[in-house]
C-alpha cells in the first residue's frame, strides 16, 4: 500500500465535517471512560476541546494566560518543545540550572549515539520497520540528550525519506544515524551528507541519474523543499542541477547472502558491515558546462550547494521553518528575517539559529501553548509521564492512527505541522492511547497529586480544573491531565 496524504480529499470533507460535529463516539467514550475510571461525559468533553486546538488562536480560545513571566514556566516550556516532555529528574535539574544554562546545555551536548540495530545486518535491510521505529522510540525514552532526538526528529520531517520506496530498512537506519550527527553542525556540510545519503539516492531517484540521463526529482526537492522554497529558482535551474548532480550511486555491499524470500523463491542481496555513504562516479556525471542560479562554468555537487547558499532565500527558508516548530504556528516575517540573517551570517551553523530561537523575546512572549505536539512528542511525553517501563510497541503502534508513522511520511514535504494533528479521528486516537498506556501500568502510578502544576504549569481552563476536581483516584487525574487539550499543546 502506497503512502497517502494526510490531507482530506474533496469528496470526504462532508463526511468529515460531520464527524467533526459527532465528535468522540459513545462506544469511545464507554471503553475510555471504563479503564480510566472517570464519568462517559469526562471524556466527551476532554475530546471535544481537543477538536477546538485545531481552531485559529487556539491558545487564546481555552481562557488561560501565559505564565512565561515566570523562570520555572520558561524552562518546562523549554524542555516540552525540545525534549519530548520530561521525566521528574530533568525537570528539576534544568529548573536548578535555570533558563540560560538549560539553553546552553541542550545546544553544546553533543548527540548520544544509539545502541546499534542487529536487525540492520539483515541481507537487503529486509527487516520490518516496527523494529526500527521502536529502536529509536526506546532511545528517545532513554537518552541523556533528549534534544538530538528532537533535532533527529526534525530533520527526519525535512530532509524526508520514507521506508516503502527505499525498500531498505538497513540505509533508513544509516539516515536516522546520519541525521542525529549531522542535526546541530552546519547547513553546508549537511547538504552534502544528504546528498550522499543512500535512503535519499534511493527516495529520490539520484543514483539512476547520469549525464546521459539526468533525474530531476532530487535537483527539485533540493531547492524548493530542503533549502530555498517555491519561487527562488526556475525550470532551467531544475535541468541544470540535475545535470551537475548526476553520477551519485549506492554504495557497494561488503558481501552477498542467498536469502528465500517467498515460496522458494530465493534473492541474492547485499550485506554491509558497516554504515557507508554514496559514491560518485565521474564516468556517469555529466561533462559540460552549466548555467545555474546566474552563473556559468564547471559545477559539482560541493558547487551546486554553495550556490543555493549564496542564495538569501535559503537562510530564510530554513529560519521559518525552524520558527514554525519550534516558537510558533505562523511567525511574524520581521522575526523570521532576523533570526535568517544570524544564520546567514554565522555560516548556517544551526546552534548559532537555535540559540537565536530560544533566547528571542518571541519564544519567551507570545508563543505559550501555540503549538500542537506532534504524535511522537504527546505518545513519549505521556510515557515518562507515567512512568511505563516498556512503552515503545504501544508508542510505535500508536502513531499510524494519529498521523505520523515514523520512517513513513505521507509524502517527500514530510509531514503537516501544528493544527494539522488534530482532527476528529486523531482526537479518538490520543484518547485511546491515553487509555492503552494506563492500561499498561499494572502496579502503583505515580502520585498525580502535583500531575497538573509539573506537567500542565499549573494553568488550566476552567473545564479541566473542574474535571481534575472532581476525579475520584490517581488514574482518573493521570486520564484527565494527559487527555486534556493543555497537555496536547507545548
Amino acid at each position: 500500500m502506497g503512502a497517502m496524504s494526510l490531507a482530506p480529499s474533496p469528496e470526504k470533507t462532508d463526511l468529515r465535517a460531520a464527524q467533526v460535529r459527532r465528535g468522540i463516539t459513545r462506544r469511545q467514550a464507554l471503553a475510555a471512560a471504563a479503564v480510566a475510571g472517570v464519568g462517559v461525559g469526562a471524556v466527551r468533553l476532554l475530546g471535544g476541546s481537543m477538536q477546538n486546538l485545531a481552531r485559529p488562536k487556539a491558545g487564546s480560545a481555552m481562557d488561560w494566560v501565559s505564565p512565561l513571566g515566570s523562570e520555572s514556566a520558561r524552562v518546562m516550556q523549554l524542555l516540552r518543545r525540545t525534549s519530548f516532555g520530561y521525566t521528574p529528574t530533568q525537570l528539576e535539574s534544568a529548573l536548578s540550572d535555570g533558563f540560560n544554562k538549560t539553553v546552553d546545555k541542550l545546544i553544546e551536548t553533543a548527540p548520544v549515539e544509539p545502541q546499534p540495530l542487529a536487525a540492520a545486518s539483515t541481507p537487503g535491510g529486509r527487516f520490518a520497520v516496527a523494529q526500527l521505529q521502536q529502536w529509536w522510540i526506546d532511545h528517545m525514552l532513554k537518552t541523556s540528550t533528549p534534544f538530538a532526538e528532537r533535532m533527529t526528529l526534525f530533520w527526519h520531517g525535512h530532509f524526508t525519506s520514507d521506508y516503502r520506496k527505499v525498500a531498505d530498512d538497513t540505509f533508513m537506519y544509516w539516515q536516522n544515524l546520519t541525521w542525529r550527527r549531522m542535526s546541530m553542525t552546519d547547513l553546508r556540510s549537511m547538504l552534502m551528507q544528504v546528498t550522499a545519503d543512500p535512503a535519499m539516492l534511493r527516495y529520490l531517484d539520484l543514483a539512476t541519474s547520469t549525464g546521459q540521463n539526468p533525474n530531476e526529482n532530487y535537483s527539485r526537492e533540493l531547492m524548493e523543499l530542503f533549502t530555498m522554497g517555491a519561487g527562488n529558482y526556475t525550470e532551467e535551474d531544475v535541468r541544470q542541477s540535475a545535470n551537475a548532480l548526476a553520477g551519485w550511486q549506492e554504495p557497494q555491499p561488503d558481501s552477498f547472502a542467498t536469502v528465500t524470500v517467498a515460496n522458494n523463491v530465493t534473492r541474492r542481496l547485499p550485506v554491509f558491515s558497516a554504515q557507508k555513504p554514496g559514491v560518485f562516479n565521474p564516468k556517469r556525471g555529466f561533462k559540460a558546462s552549466i548555467t545555474y542560479l546566474g552563473k556559468s562554468g564547471p559545477l559539482d555537487t560541493q558547487g551546486v550547494i554553495d550556490r543555493i547558499l549564496a542564495q538569501p532565500a535559503t537562510a530564510q527558508f530554513i529560519a521559518g521553518k525552524v520558527a514554525q516548530h519550534f516558537v510558533r504556528a505562523n511567525p511574524d516575517a520581521g522575526y523570521v528575517k532576523t533570526l535568517a540573517d544570524a544564520f546567514r551570517r554565522s555560516q548556517y551553523d544551526m546552534k548559532t539559529l537555535m540559540r537565536a530561537v530560544f533566547t528571542s523575546p518571541q519564544f519567551a512572549t507570545g508563543s505559550y501553548r501555540t503549538l500542537v505536539k506532534t504524535p511522537a512528542e504527546f505518545t513519549v511525553h505521556a510515557s515518562r509521564a507515567l512512568g511505563l517501563a516498556n512503552p515503545s510497541k504501544l508508542v510505535a503502534s500508536a502513531g499510524s492512527g494519529m498521523g505520523q508513522s515514523l520512517f513513513d511520511p505521507p509524502d517527500v514535504g514530510g509531514w503537516p505541522n501544528n493544527e494539522s494533528w488534530i482532527s476528529s479521528n486523531t482526537v479518538v486516537e490520543r484518547v485511546n492511547f491515553v487509555t492503552a498506556a494506563l492500561g499498561q501500568v499494572k502496579t502503583s502510578l505515580p502520585a498525580a497529586s502535583d500531575a497538573s502544576r509539573v506537567q500542565l504549569d499549573g494553568v488550566l481552563s476552567p473545564q479541566t480544573a473542574a474535571l481534575l476536581n472532581q476525579a475520584a483516584d490517581d488514574r482518573a487525574r493521570w486520564f484527565i491531565t494527559l487527555a486534556s487539550p493543555e497537555f496536547q499543546l507545548k
